[in-house]
C-alpha cells in the first residue's frame, strides 16, 4: 500500500524545522521529524484534516482529543515514544487507509481498536506488545496488518474473521503456534512468520488458496509437511536457519511448479 509520506507534494516538514505545520491542499496536518513533545494545539482547531502525521517526534502521550479528529481517514503516531494510546482512538471510525502506531513504546493496545472496521492497514510493529487485543477480530476491513518485533506469543482467536487479510506481518516475536481461524483468511498471499518459535508448520496454514509467500526462517522447524505442496499459488518458500527435513520427492515437487525455495 502506498505512503501517505511519499504521496506527491512531499512532507511539508524537514528535519530541523520548527513546530508548526501548514495544511496542504489534500487536508494533510505534516509534523514529521518537527522536534514535537506534544500534539501542537492547532491539530485541534484546523477544519477537517483527512491525514495527520506525527511520526519521528518526541511524544510520550497523546491526548484523549484525538477522538475528535472524526474527518481524519490516516494518522501517523510512528517512531514516537508512546507508552499508551487512548481508547478514544476508535472514535475515529473514519480511518479507512492508515494507522500507524510503529517503533514507540507500547505494552498493550486498547480494545476500543475494534471499532475501526474500515481501516485497511495497521502497523503496530517494533513495541512491547504481549498480546493484541480481542477486538482486532473485528476490524474487517484489514488488508495488512504489521506486528513485527514485539513480545506476541499468541494471537486473538478471532483473526480469521479478517477476510480481507493480504498480508500479515509477524516477525520476531514468540508464536508457537496460529489459531485456527487463521484457516479462514482465503486472500491471504504474504505472511512473514521469521524469528519465531514455531516447531512445526502451522496446521491452519493448510490449503490457503492464495498464499504465495511464506517465510520461516530461523524458526525450531524439524519436518516439513508434504501438504505444504497442496497449497496452489505459493511462489516463495523460505526455511532458511532452521534444521528441517523435507520429505523425499517434495523438494522436486515445490520446484517443479515453480515455488523457488531456500533451505
Amino acid at each position: 500500500m502506498d505512503d501517505p509520506r511519499q504521496l506527491p507534494g512531499g512532507p511539508a516538514v524537514f528535519a530541523g524545522a520548527p513546530p508548526g505545520a501548514v495544511p496542504r491542499v489534500d487536508g494533510t496536518l505534516d509534523y514529521w521529524r518537527a522536534g514535537l513533545d506534544d500534539v501542537p494545539e492547532e491539530v485541534w482547531t484546523r477544519p477537517g484534516p483527512e491525514v495527520l502525521l506525527l511520526c519521528d517526534n518526541r511524544l510520550t502521550s497523546v491526548p484523549a482529543r484525538i477522538g475528535t479528529l472524526t474527518t481524519l481517514h490516516t494518522l501517523d503516531l510512528g517512531h514516537n515514544r508512546l507508552g499508551s494510546v487512548p481508547p478514544e482512538i476508535g472514535a475515529l471510525t473514519g480511518l479507512t487507509r492508515y494507522l500507524y502506531l510503529h517503533d514507540n513504546l507500547l505494552t498493550d493496545l486498547p480494545d476500543s481498536l475494534g471499532a475501526l472496521t474500515r481501516l485497511a492497514y495497521l502497523n503496530v510493529g517494533e513495541n512491547r506488545l504481549t498480546a493484541l487485543p480481542e477486538t482486532l477480530g473485528a476490524m474487517t476491513g484489514l488488508v495488512e496488518l504489521r506486528a513485527q518485533d514485539n513480545r506476541l506469543t499468541r494471537l486473538p482467536a478471532g483473526l480469521g474473521r479478517l477476510t480481507a487479510l493480504r498480508e500479515l506481518w509477524l516477525r520476531g516475536n514468540g508464536l508457537t503456534d496460529l489459531p485456527d481461524s487463521v484457516r479462514d483468511l482465503r486472500d491471504l498471499r504474504e505472511l512473514e512468520l521469521r524469528d519465531n518459535a514455531l516447531e512445526t508448520v502451522p496446521e491452519s496454514l493448510r490449503g490457503l488458496p492464495r498464499m504465495r509467500r511464506l517465510d520461516l526462517r530461523g524458526n525450531r522447524l524439524s519436518e516439513l509437511p508434504r501438504w505444504v505442496a497442496g497449497l496452489p499459488s505459493l511462489e516463495k518458500l523460505d526455511l532458511r536457519w532452521n534444521d528441517v527435513r523435507v520429505p523425499p520427492g517434495l523438494l522436486d515437487e515445490l520446484t517443479g511448479r515453480g515455488c523457488v525455495t531456500l533451505l
